[in-house]
């Protein structure tokens, strides 16, 4: 079964991108490969319960079990020991990504208070984009009861462009609202 997003590809996207950018062939039209979303856990490095709720919460938004992220170095200003827990993250990539993605643009960045779009100036250079999020709140899978600590997180959309302008067609085609200049 398809989801919107693909469909949304296939039938607009592609002809689109091949028409502005000219693309003889339909494997050179850019694509998004995979999703990569991280959560920086450091207040919770004592904390073990705390770290399981936040990944629960992060598993529940991706809809994936997250993978715990560790110190690569101990750092003492910040009380952190090597191979300590200090974060988690999530790589999606295929059914799962698209339905990431539909449910981010349809519900989610809608439910934001006073939102004119999503920063049109996140992208690499490589035709990658970042954004960043504030509360996990958004996503209407997580309970506003049972939240403890309102969490942000970084969500990072590998493409295969080769320039920032093309990334920046293609995610708006996929419903991506960037705000207006």
């Amino acid at each position: 079964m398809a989801t919107r997003i693909k469909e949304k590809y296939q039938a607009e996207a592609i002809p689109a991108l091949k028409q502005k950018f000219g693309y003889k062939n339909p494997m050179q039209v850019p694509r998004l490969e995979k999703i990569v979303i991280n959560m920086g856990l450091g207040d919770c490095k004592d904390n073990a319960k705390a770290m399981e709720v936040a990944v629960g919460e992060l598993a529940l938004i991706s809809g994936q079990k997250p993978l715990v992220t560790k110190a690569k170095k101990s750092i003492a200003n910040f009380k952190v020991r090597e191979g300590q827990n200090v974060g988690a993250k999530v790589t999606l990539r295929g059914s799962r990504m698209e339905e990431f993605m539909d449910k981010l643009v349809s519900v989610a960045l809608p439910r934001v208070r006073d939102f004119h779009g999503v920063s049109a100036k996140a992208f690499d250079g490589r035709g990658n984009y970042a954004l960043g999020i504030q509360e996990q709140l958004l996503f209407p899978e997580i309970d506003y009861d049972k939240v403890e600590k309102i969490r942000g997180m970084e969500m990072i959309f590998v493409t295969t462009a080769q320039t920032d302008e093309e990334c920046k067609e293609l995610l708006s085609l996929l419903g991506m609202p960037f705000e207006k200049a």
